[in-house]
């Protein structure tokens, strides 16, 4: 009977998924195209936040791999704010990203050959998981807090490799662009 209580309470959640699922990418991509100076907002750029959201990705990894281990070790409560500072830091990240680029121009990649081909490989899977596990780690969120450990633990085997992947190429994106910052 509680399995059915859980689930039950685990399926309040479904439209806020499915709408921050949606809403999130859309509004990064809108807001980051947008220019404040286009709306005679004078502002400085804020070049000095690529290295600090790097930083945080890097950081969310690190936060990511500590979770996991605590979880391993039985340390639910280390586990679990470790995984809310985890999505802390994601917010963080979206936020610096946004301000970026609604106050800087897009840097170009300069590099040519072969490394030109790795860096957009690591870029456009960056880019194309980083949309990809939003529901899941909302997912993966709300079965905890529903307290459906079992279902928790079987998304969860999937959305640690794909946010580990999508924090750690973050900062190696970051490396690889960070020459051809103006």
């Amino acid at each position: 009977m509680s399995e059915i209580k859980n689930l039950s309470e685990e399926k309040k959640y479904n439209k806020w998924i499915v709408v921050l699922a949606i809403l999130i990418p859309v509004v990064v991509a809108i807001l980051s195209r947008l220019k404040l100076q286009d709306f005679g907002i004078e502002v400085e750029p804020l070049s000095y936040l690529p290295p600090i959201y790097a930083g945080i990705n890097g950081l969310t990894a690190l936060v990511l791999i500590i979770a996991v281990i605590a979880i391993k070790n039985k340390n639910k409560k280390l586990h679990e704010r470790l995984m809310k500072f985890a999505i802390i830091l994601s917010v963080a990240f979206l936020a610096m990203y946004v301000a970026y680029h609604m106050t800087s121009d897009s840097t170009t990649f300069g590099g040519e050959g072969t490394i030109k081909y790795v860096y957009y490989f690591i870029l456009i899977t960056h880019i194309l998981l980083s949309i990809v596990i939003i529901p899941f780690v909302l997912i993966t969120y709300v079965r905890a807090i529903t307290n459906n450990i079992e279902r928790h633990k079987k998304i969860a085997k999937i959305t640690f490799p794909l946010w580990l992947y999508v924090a750690i190429t973050g900062v190696i994106v970051y490396l690889m662009i960070s020459p051809y910052y103006l």
